[in-house]
């Protein structure tokens, strides 16, 4: 823990921002180094250009990479494309616009010439692709899209996610194609890319302008009961930290009459209002304590100005929620209230069938609910792109992570969105108030009072990238433990409950806790997350026995 977690970022915490910006023009990176290669995690390419990880090369090689790829698909419709507020957006932006105009593709860009969120990208796509009530995810004339964000990363970072026209993150069979391509061009030099400049390429016949924030904000009554909470009286502080969002809250307040503040209407791509992270980094994570810390103060004592204040990240697509009552909540506490809110009569049209999606390092007072109800729990491996056909198809209803992210359906059981949308998020923690008279807070404790306590974490362990890579394949007769942290381990999964996908390392489950480990993408560490019912001490216990229990497995 950082002895300034928390506290107000100092002129020292900040990025030079010409700096950051110059580097991603000068600086040009060598592949042979892995570090300086494309990649694409869970959530797109990231990296800064100060560590030749998020470069002009990069973007170049990795639009190209797109165009190739989409055409190869059959996707020839119009790409919708948005950006954040991170330093390095702008300009990668700009990259990408020169290259897809320069390739003839039609680009739709914010009409506003400014910042648009992950989900308003997603909402956008699936409007386009919706013909007779359904949505279209193959063939010709369809739309997709590009975010360029890194999502809460640092203000150094840069990001570039890529949405087929399912509207969602792309599944690893498009990414790896794009990662390998993008990285040959590199290799051979962006000279042999196709580019206009961009002046000719914002003047060009196929770049379009297109009103994100009316289709998103005006759509907004068809996922959400606005008028319950229009007519309650909700008094909400919505906080953008400095993120996409942040002319969102102020047309989603005044068109639909809302009582909504925003908190913090400040966009500065230093981030020097914000308070550094647990590291001491400065970080945009609204579901960490100390990244929230100036709204949680807001929102101490009894006399607190709004009824709930809400956080998002970056590009928008997490959530934080804080109450009166109860503080900045745990995002597994709040995810557990929405889904018991949902399921539990505030969505009479969605399919009777409809499943509760969760991701296998989630907590289990998720599966404890979705019992409860009656409903099934799908468990996936790590990354919201498992959800996709789910929320396409209306089999699954809701989808959430533990890092504060989830979607769900509108209200008469179609698709929203298929990516994560703290917006969203965000306004149904006010319809809870409205239409219940009580706080999402209040209503995790009733689910406490059900179902039982937990208490969960996240540490690391360091591993070298061999150790890494014998966790990540994995079989359960590897596993030999017998007991954990004092109780019979149930079950030893390598591969997802819910679809049978690998889950790139383990999960040991008990009756009363769990623990899951996965190695780190780019650290020499694997992470694990563990859950305990019965004491935090016996948390620490669940966390140590994981650590033999791995070590074990890797020695054998």
């Amino acid at each position: 823990m950082h002895v300034r977690a928390g506290t107000v970022a100092l002129p020292e915490d900040l990025i030079d921002v010409d700096q950051l910006v110059g580097a991603y023009y000068d600086l040009v990176p060598d592949v042979g180094d892995p570090a300086q290669q494309v990649v694409f995690g869970t959530s797109g390419h990231r990296g800064s250009s100060l560590d030749h990880a998020f470069n002009e090369a990069h973007i170049v090689a990795i639009t190209q990479a797109i165009v190739e790829y989409r055409a190869a698909q059959g996707t020839d419709g119009p790409l919708f494309i948005g950006r954040d507020t991170h330093a390095l957006s702008l300009p990668a932006w700009q990259s990408a616009l020169e290259v897809l105009a320069a390739n003839g593709v039609t680009v739709m860009i914010d009409a506003r010439d400014s910042y648009t969120p992950t989900p308003a990208v997603s909402h956008s796509i699936l409007m386009y692709n919706t013909h007779d009530g359904a949505v279209r995810t193959s063939g010709a004339g369809l739309a997709d899209g590009i975010v360029v964000t890194p999502s809460h990363n640092p203000p150094r970072d840069g990001g570039f996610k890529y949405n087929p026209p399912h509207g969602g993150p792309a599944d690893t069979d498009a990414t790896s194609w794009i990662a390998q391509r993008a990285n040959e061009i590199v290799r051979g030099g962006i000279g042999q890319v196709r580019r206009l400049s961009l002046d000719a390429a914002l003047a060009a016949p196929t770049t379009v302008r297109h009103d994100f924030l009316t289709a998103y904000v005006d759509d907004l009554p068809n996922v959400l009961d606005l008028a319950a909470i229009r007519e309650a009286g909700v008094r909400i502080g919505a906080d953008p930290l400095g993120g996409a969002s942040v002319e969102y809250w102020g047309a989603i307040g005044e068109r639909h009459g809302l009582d909504l503040t925003v908190v913090n209407p400040q966009v500065d791509p230093r981030w020097a209002f914000m308070t550094l992270d647990w590291d001491g980094k400065i970080r945009m994570d609204c579901s960490s304590p100390y990244a929230m810390a100036s709204l949680r103060e807001r929102m101490a004592g009894p006399d607190a100005p709004f009824d709930v204040a809400t956080g998002n990240d970056a590009d928008s697509d997490r959530h934080g929620i804080v109450t009166p009552d109860g503080g900045l909540m745990n995002p597994n506490h709040y995810l557990a209230v929405a889904i018991e809110y949902l399921y539990g009569g505030a969505r009479p049209a969605w399919p009777a069938d409809a499943a509760i999606g969760k991701t296998l390092v989630s907590s289990s007072l998720i599966d404890r609910v979705g019992a409860g109800l009656g409903r099934r729990v799908l468990e996936v491996p790590v990354g919201f792109k498992w959800f996709v056909p789910g929320l396409l198809s209306g089999e699954v209803g809701f989808g959430g992570e533990e890092s504060a992210g989830a979607s769900f359906l509108r209200r008469d059981g179609r698709v929203w969105s298929t990516d994560k949308d703290g917006i969203i998020l965000a306004l149904l923690a006010s319809e809870i108030i409205a239409t219940t008279g009580r706080s999402p807070s209040a209503h995790h404790a009733d689910l406490v009072s059900r179902y039982g306590e937990s208490w969960y974490a996240r540490v690391d362990a360091a591993a070298s990238r061999e150790e890494k890579a014998k966790l990540a394949a994995l079989s359960p007769a590897q596993v030999t433990a017998t007991t954990l942290a004092g109780q019979d381990i149930t079950d030893r999964l390598t591969t997802a409950p819910g679809n049978g996908a690998k889950i790139g390392g383990l999960k040991v489950t008990t009756a009363d806790a769990w623990f899951a480990a996965r190695p780190s993408g780019t650290e020499d560490v694997y992470k694990i997350y563990a859950e305990s019912f019965v004491s935090p001490e016996h948390l620490a216990d669940v966390q140590a026995s994981a650590k033999a229990v791995v070590s074990e497995a890797l020695a054998g």
